[in-house]
């Protein structure tokens, strides 16, 4: 008898640990359902926005209140010179191939600073004289794009070394002496003269949603798992 009660705990122990599974698995099926809600309103954000005429750039009033899911993406435009500073050289890896992103900080008429993404240039091309700065008053056009702290996966700006992996504003900044930036930039549209560096206009927007997919599948093995549950506690009783 003691070991038949040792064995009833046993199994009683395994059906409670297979039940938690279940819950497991169910819970994070509806929490890709509700990924799969903020990704398709994203999208179609992102999208409106895309079309949409662009809006004044943000200023400093308006800096606490940026999201990604509301802010991400939307056209801009911004009018101001750029400063007498040197480009910050950001890693990037585009449809042209590996080179640099070019950051270069922008006084608005408004009384901010902000970075614009000028574009991008070839590894092979990174001399001052590939990318000259525009001297005169700019007006320009293109994307927001908020701060980039703290690096890229597994590799950490180190301003020091003037090694950029992300495009974190804040650090720019910091490391050009140019004081309080904005903490988004504008991804430059491409030039009508099309070809000529920096190449703006290279970003790709899109989003991958996937999280119908991933549902269906933690559902299924939630159930799936369920069924075995039961018809083991069946026999068993």
């Amino acid at each position: 008898m003691p070991r038949a009660g040792a064995q009833m705990r046993r199994k009683g122990l395994l059906f409670g640990v297979g039940a938690l599974v279940v819950l497991l698995l169910f819970g994070l099926g509806v929490w890709q359902v509700q990924r799969l809600a903020w990704k398709t309103a994203l999208i179609a954000r992102v999208e409106q926005g895309l079309s949409a005429a662009p809006v004044a750039a943000p200023g400093p009033e308006s800096w606490s209140g940026l999201a990604f899911d509301m802010d991400e993406y939307r056209r801009i435009t911004v009018t101001g010179r750029y400063l007498p500073s040197a480009d910050v050289l950001v890693q990037a890896v585009t449809t042209r191939g590996p080179g640099f992103w070019v950051m270069t900080p922008f006084k608005a008429d408004a009384g901010f600073t902000l970075f614009i993404n000028r574009g991008f240039i070839p590894a092979d091309r990174r001399e001052p004289a590939d990318r000259p700065v525009p001297q005169d008053t700019q007006s320009l056009t293109g994307l927001l794009r908020l701060t980039q702290p703290n690096g890229a996966f597994l590799r950490s700006n180190d301003p020091a070394a003037g090694r950029w992996f992300s495009r974190d504003t804040a650090a720019m900044g910091d490391a050009l002496g140019i004081g309080a930036v904005a903490p988004y930039f504008l991804d430059a549209d491409r030039a009508p003269d099309g070809d000529t560096l920096p190449i703006g206009g290279l970003t790709v927007v899109t989003f991958p949603n996937n999280h119908l997919s991933y549902a269906i599948t933690w559902f299924v093995m939630a159930g799936g798992l369920a069924f075995l549950l039961w018809r083991v506690r069946r026999h068993a009783d």
